[in-house]
């Protein structure tokens, strides 16, 4: 296995999690398309992320367990929207149309990652390690890693889970 091969065979293999700190720019430029949507499919500047805490939600209409968590998920979020938070959806959907209907059902008024289980999707899953679905992995405002586990701290704790994460912020 040549030397460029061997971190991502690591990563998809589960032995190390990738730790990323970027510029302050960084969820806008390096980690998210050029360009996000609402939930009407309206395109959206990701420069409207800054200064948040961004959650990253892997998840697909098609998955039980995702179905499960997604109204806690809603109402954590909605919550939450006024203290500089906010998701991005990575649909893991098999197409548009069943992530548009997941997002119309679930009332989530959150961002998206343009189109379902796309290049993008797939390159931000490998990113962050995602072995799984539901996963929430949660960045601070420069871009870095805070928890790949944000799913856990919003079934365990919603009343603290924000506050956990903003006090992990590495800047």
């Amino acid at each position: 296995m040549t030397k460029k091969l061997l971190p991502a065979a690591l990563i998809l293999l589960g032995f190390i999690t990738p730790t990323l700190v970027f510029s302050e720019e960084a969820l806008a430029t390096n980690i998210l398309p050029a360009v996000l949507h609402d939930a009407e499919g309206n395109e959206v500047d990701p420069a409207t992320l800054k200064g948040k805490h961004v959650g990253l939600y892997f998840s697909a209409h098609w998955c039980p367990p995702c179905r499960a968590f997604t109204p806690s998920l809603v109402k954590f979020r909605n919550e939450n929207a006024d203290k500089d938070f906010e998701i991005v959806f990575v649909s893991m959907d098999k197409s548009k149309g069943e992530k548009k209907k997941y997002i119309k059902e679930m009332e989530m008024k959150w961002l998206t990652i343009p189109g379902a289980n796309t290049k993008e999707v797939d390159s931000l899953a490998l990113q962050f390690g995602v072995k799984g679905i539901p996963a929430l992995v949660i960045l601070a405002p420069d871009g870095s890693l805070v928890t790949p586990n944000g799913r856990e701290d919003v079934m365990l704790s919603p009343e603290t889970a924000l506050k956990k994460w903003k006090e992990k912020n590495p800047s």
